[in-house]
């Protein structure tokens, strides 16, 4: 029984640090940049604070980078036709 426990829980150990390596992996991933989160937060608009209240900071995050986005695009131009 000894023998079975002195394998077995080093091995349980070892495969709850991977898989707590794969969490960590897919955090860093998805976190943002503390100057992202202080411009957001320094200017919102409605639909990002209630993005961020109602789904939490992902969604809010992702309306901010379309804001961003769009902000940073040249004005097209519309074609008028005589």
């Amino acid at each position: 029984m000894t023998a079975w426990l002195s394998v077995l829980v080093p091995l349980l150990v070892m495969f709850f640090a991977l898989g707590m390596e794969r969490v960590e992996s897919r955090l860093r991933e998805s976190t943002l940049r503390q100057d992202e989160l202080d411009e957001m937060l320094e200017q919102p608009r409605p639909d990002e604070l209630r993005a961020l209240f109602r789904q939490g900071t992902g969604r809010a995050l992702e309306l901010f980078r379309l804001r961003n986005r769009g902000a940073k695009r040249p004005a097209r131009r519309s074609k008028v036709s005589p």
